[in-house]
C-alpha cells in the first residue's frame, strides 16, 4: 500500500520460507510481482494461491490483469468473470473486466462493465478513460470527448487519453 514494493517482496518471501504455501502470501507476492512487472513470476504464485483458496476474490482479479499484461485476453476474461461470481459490482473487477472486453473489440459488453465501474466509483481516470475509448469506437464521439475530458482533468497528460480526445476531435471535424 505504501507502493514499497521490493520491501514488500522481501517480508512476503520471508513470510512464505516461514509458511510456504499460504494462500495469503502467495496471492499477495503475486500482486508485488506483478506491480513490479514480473508477470510469468506473478502468474506462478497467483496459480498457486488460487490452487489452495479457488474462492479468493482477491486472487482472481490480479490473475486477470497479469493475464492481459500478457495478451491472454480469453484467459483474463474468464478469470474476471470468476471474480465477479464470486464478488458481483466490485468496480475495479468491472473496469478491468470492461478493458480486457474493449481488447477483445467487444465494445457493447465493454461499454456496460464500464458504466457499472463509473456508477460504483465515479470519476476514476482509468475507468472515464476506457470509456471513452469505447464510445470513440462506437461512434458515440460527443459521449466519448465528456468522458476523456473528465479523464484528462482527473489525470492530466495521459498519453492514452490525450491519444483518444485526440482522435474523437479530429472526427467530429469530418461530420
Amino acid at each position: 500500500m505504501l507502493k514499497d514494493y521490493q520491501g514488500a517482496l522481501e517480508d512476503l518471501n520471508k513470510a512464505d520460507v516461514l509458511e510456504p504455501n499460504d494462500a495469503f502470501t502467495l496471492g499477495r507476492r503475486g500482486d508485488v510481482k506483478r506491480m513490479l512487472n514480473d508477470y510469468q513470476e506473478a502468474l506462478e504464485d497467483l496459480h498457486k494461491a488460487d490452487v489452495l483458496e479457488p474462492k479468493d476474490a482477491f486472487t482472481l482479479p490480479v490473475c486477470g490483469d497479469v493475464k492481459m499484461m500478457l495478451n491472454d485476453y480469453q484467459g483474463a476474461l474468464e478469470d474476471l468473470h470468476k471474480a465477479d461470481v464470486l464478488e458481483p459490482n466490485d468496480a475495479i473487477t468491472l473496469g478491468r473486466r470492461g478493458n480486457v472486453k474493449r481488447m477483445l473489440n467487444d465494445y457493447q459488453g465493454a461499454l456496460e462493465d464500464l458504466h457499472k465501474a463509473d456508477v460504483l466509483i465515479p470519476n476514476d481516470a482509468f475507468t472515464l478513460g476506457r470509456r471513452g475509448n469505447v464510445k470513440r469506437m462506437l461512434k458515440d464521439y460527443q459521449g466519448a470527448l465528456e468522458d476523456l475530458d473528465k479523464a484528462d482533468v482527473l489525470e492530466p497528460n495521459n498519453e492514452g487519453t490525450l491519444q483518444s480526445r485526440g482522435d474523437v476531435k479530429r472526427m467530429l471535424k469530418d461530420y
